[in-house]
């Protein structure tokens, strides 16, 4: 067992000064005390819980950047085409590579406090669409390189079937696609068994969206869904995506999706970026989980989510981020605050009937609802029984330091960026120390290489 005397220990609605958290050899948290008598360990700063990235779509990471060289001509520049440039990366990687950008990817977003992520995974085949030996190939990658650097992962292998709604996949599609539910489930099968060689990984189920599977296919694994696990699917990001299902389901996505199938809590709306009023409701009603990905969601040029009116609703959300052109969390969340006063004019948009403090309000909807995409439930930041996942923040900043401990959630929100991180903790383990991974320089130096080789950036 340890203990840890923390300076500020953030819980849902309150900071605890000055308390005593005891974990034990599993890393997980058996005690929160105000008194102690006994050796412990200081943690000197804010604790917040660990971060969740509810959205992520590795290989991605290796093209940030790449796209943001723009025509000077009227030529229109979009997701679509972002997509098309996406696509030509991930005909590219190896399973070896794949496992190299993963592990950078997984280090950086250790040390901006994410403890978890959910990979949005479907990059399933070899390069010219034919299944590995393995079915799991790829998946076992992305699980292998949070195993080595400590994050947790939940692994979604997506079934990516079409190239739109009633379109055959296009050529560039092909490292994705299963003909159909019942290949996809040997995939998720596969995965599963993949995933018992690692601690720190489980499998759930996806869709990528309504346009990339068939009715057949959505119903199929849409109506057994395995109870109490979160089942995630894009939705509604595009406007020609919402016009493209009008034409031919005749509904909106989110209204069909609603119409369609019993969509619960356990629904995880990726995006869902434009909606109707009687949407946002139903979203709201159902119990279901958007989760919002602010930094690409900007970059890509979607739109901005209804987060006032849904969140007046009661409504739930979670932050991914995605293509990872942005990793801090903080970011994401001023990102989306700052979103909704630019369209409303107003500044109090970032709160709920409960809860007025939008340090509080930002990471009660993101860490729990964050959780919930990983299928955990928790209704506080650190409960006994649960791991020991946190984030140490320094306070030698003067803003920080001098504020009381209602302001001090707000100012680290608004003021502070990753810089401040100085530890990160992964059920128990301490796996960022002063800022930096311990496996930095070698990981670097083999990132460095794989971009090399896939040329691309050059």
């Amino acid at each position: 067992m340890k203990v840890y005397k923390i300076d500020y220990l953030v819980q849902k609605d309150v900071v605890l000064k000055d308390a005593f958290l005891e974990v034990g050899k599993d890393g997980k948290i058996i005690g929160i005390q105000k008194e102690y008598n006994g050796d412990y360990e200081h943690l000197r700063g804010l604790v917040l819980p660990g971060f969740q990235n509810a959205h992520s779509h590795c290989f991605q990471y290796a093209m940030a950047g790449m796209a943001e060289l723009h025509s000077t001509t009227n030529e229109p520049d979009d997701f679509w085409s972002w997509r098309d440039s996406m696509y030509k990366i991930a005909l590219q990687i190896s399973p070896e590579q794949l496992e190299s950008v993963a592990m950078m990817l997984y280090s950086e977003m250790l040390r901006m406090g994410y403890t978890e992520v959910a990979e949005f995974h479907y990059l399933h085949h070899d390069k010219d669409g034919k299944t590995y030996s393995n079915l799991s190939e790829m998946g076992e990658r992305l699980m292998s390189a949070a195993q080595k650097t400590g994050i947790k992962i939940t692994l979604i292998p997506i079934f990516y079937q079409k190239g739109g709604f009633g379109k055959e996949a296009a050529e560039g599609q092909r490292r994705f696609l299963s003909s159909d539910s019942e290949n996809y489930l040997k995939l998720v099968d596969a995965s599963r068994k993949s995933a018992e060689k690692f601690s720190k990984a489980k499998v759930v189920k996806g869709i990528h969206s309504l346009r990339a599977v068939d009715e057949k296919g959505l119903q199929n694994v849409l109506n057994t869904k395995e109870k109490d696990l979160p089942l995630h699917i894009h939705i509604s990001e595009q406007l020609k995506e919402v016009e493209e299902c009008k034409s031919f389901y005749g509904a909106r996505p989110v209204q069909w999706l609603l119409d369609n199938f019993e969509v619960d809590s356990n629904y995880h709306l990726v995006h869902a970026t434009h909606l109707a009023e009687s949407e946002i409701q139903g979203i709201a009603n159902s119990g279901a989980n958007v989760v919002l990905c602010p930094s690409t969601e900007g970059n890509l040029g979607d739109g901005i989510f209804p987060l006032r009116a849904f969140q007046e609703m009661g409504g739930k959300w979670s932050i991914g981020t995605d293509s990872h052109i942005g990793l801090q969390f903080m970011e994401e969340l001023r990102l989306l605050d700052y979103g909704q006063r630019l369209i409303s004019h107003k500044r109090n948009t970032f709160y709920s009937k409960q809860q007025g403090n939008p340090g509080f309000y930002g990471l009660s909807q993101a860490i729990c609802n964050g959780r919930k995409a990983m299928g955990v439930q928790s209704s506080n930041f650190f409960e006994i029984g649960h791991d020991f996942d946190a984030v140490v923040v320094d306070m030698v900043h003067p803003l920080l330091f001098m504020s009381n401990p209602e302001l001090k959630l707000a100012t680290n929100l608004y003021s502070m960026d990753q810089t401040s991180i100085k530890e990160v903790y992964v059920a128990g383990e301490r796996v960022i120390t002063n800022g930096m991974h311990h496996q930095m320089d070698a990981i670097w130096m083999d990132f460095a290489k794989t971009l090399k080789e896939l040329s691309f950036r050059a």
